[in-house]
């Protein structure tokens, strides 16, 4: 066991960082990927330098545990950034919008093109031509004012 610790060099932490970011591919889930960058940044370090087998297990570690942190600050900005908040909430990204009706309202009741759907609508009756705001959303049904 010894003499593995003392014959591990720059090319046994890049086939070894290699081969684990290779496993996630197959069991994905961000886990190995930065235990196999860690193994890489550790096998760059030895290109410029000699470290003792003490020194590679460490600065493995460290990188290893290092990355978990680096890892949950990237994922929160990311996340914060790129975020839809509306995302599967079809209906309520609508709300706010100023439409002009193609079809009037009658008795309360009726249709309005929003895109490429057709959505149903309830509010004040209006005419044709009219623009309406739509101020709520429920489900499949938009509740519309005049604008």
């Amino acid at each position: 066991m010894t003499g593995l610790l003392v014959s591990l060099g720059t090319w046994n932490w890049l086939i070894f960082g290699f081969v684990l970011m290779g496993l996630e591919l197959l069991a994905p889930g961000v886990f190995l990927f930065w235990l196999g960058l860690a193994a890489l940044l550790v096998g760059g370090l030895s290109f410029v330098t000699e470290p003792s087998w003490q020194a590679q297990i460490l600065a493995f570690a460290l990188f290893a545990i290092s990355a978990v942190p680096l890892w949950r600050r990237f994922a929160r900005a990311r996340s914060s950034q790129g975020s839809n908040p509306f995302l599967n909430k079809r209906a309520e990204g609508l709300v706010g919008r100023v439409l002009t009706l193609e079809k009037p309202i009658v008795d309360g009741a009726g249709t309005l093109r929003i895109d490429d759907t057709v959505w149903r609508v309830s509010g004040p009756d209006a005419p044709a031509g009219s623009r309406v705001k739509i101020v709520e959303a429920d489900g499949a049904k938009l509740t519309v004012a005049g604008a």
